[in-house]
């Protein structure tokens, strides 16, 4: 994907345009990693850019960098603000994406951090569709294992824990899949490199937990009580790797891929029942979306776009 990023951007406290936001080779998070980072959704409803769960990802943002002793030297009222003026300079009227991103600066080559070291907070966004197939996409189980808690936080969205994310990414294209799916370290799902995993098992969605190493996810967060509110039973626990074969549905949920159908696992169709294998077995898969993962995609349609109302606190008007 390449977006064509907005022409101000955001950086320490100060709009300037896109090419004068710019950093020295030795900034810290260029070597080690040490940038904390939040995707955030913005959807144009003909009316309003309404920018979805805005609060909580900054709250995540924040949460992230403390987990290695980064200070994020702003409030989140003025970040909030200036995700907010930064659509308007923009004049973003279309469905967008935002990136809020926090990381160490010249702190030379010490792999001490704390709140002492240096940080800048810069933010830029970009219009943005679809970024998979809704009609659903194929996905293989990685040879790459999600990394656990034993070696980093899982629940801190760092740049450094997506060279993970990276490596599931390549070996998928590779093999010729649209996305990966991660086990975690003891071969259970955990999830894929930018997506949370639902399956459907009788009428109900079952989810990998935290303990799997799944990030617990914004969007995650809002299936799982839209789907209460739908009356579908959730279920978290562990979901070892053959019974993916056995859902009746397979859905990715994340910010920038939203709710994403699966319609095959490792060449396997999704709803086939575990049988068959190679190719042609996608040809019996059930109805893409299934009815399960339509109801998700619609009520979150309605939720990011304030529709019923019901919702209304996730979302943040730019414009009224």
């Amino acid at each position: 994907m390449e977006p064509a990023p907005s022409e101000h951007v955001w950086l320490d406290g100060r709009f300037v345009a896109r090419g004068e936001a710019l950093v020295p080779v030795t900034t810290h998070a260029l070597h080690y990693g040490t940038s904390a980072f939040e995707g955030i959704r913005a959807y144009w409803n003909s009316e309003d850019l309404l920018v979805f769960r805005l609060d909580d990802h900054i709250r995540r943002l924040r949460r992230s960098g403390g987990f290695y002793g980064m200070s994020l030297r702003h409030s989140d009222a003025e970040i909030r603000g200036a995700v907010l003026e930064l659509c308007r300079r923009n004049a973003l009227r279309e469905n967008a994406y935002i990136r809020p991103f926090h990381f160490v600066g010249g702190h030379g080559i010490s792999l001490h951090v704390d709140g002492d070291a240096p940080t800048s907070l810069g933010i830029y966004a970009f219009p943005l569709g679809d970024l998979f197939d809704k009609g659903g996409i194929s996905a293989g189980v990685s040879s790459w294992r999600r990394f656990s808690d034993s070696s980093a936080p899982p629940q801190a969205k760092m740049g450094g824990n997506y060279l993970n994310a990276i490596l599931a990414t390549r070996e998928a294209v590779q093999n010729g899949y649209d996305e990966a799916l991660l086990l975690d370290q003891d071969g259970n799902l955990s999830e894929a490199p930018g997506e949370n995993v639902f399956l459907v098992r009788d009428g109900g969605l079952v989810t990998p937990p935290a303990s799997s190493s799944a990030l617990e996810g914004l969007t995650r967060g809002a299936v799982i009580e839209m789907a209460g509110d739908l009356g579908i039973k959730v279920t978290e626990r562990d979901i070892p790797r053959s019974e993916i074969h056995l859902a009746d549905e397979v859905f990715l949920s994340g910010t920038a891929a939203e709710i994403t159908p699966v319609r095959s696992v490792d060449r396997r169709a999704v709803g086939g029942g575990g049988g068959g294998g190679g190719g042609g077995a996608e040809a019996a898969a059930a109805a893409v979306p299934g009815e399960v993962t339509r109801r998700i995609m619609a009520a979150y349609d309605d939720a990011v776009m304030n529709r019923s109302g019901a919702y209304a606190r996730w979302v943040t008007g730019v414009y009224r």
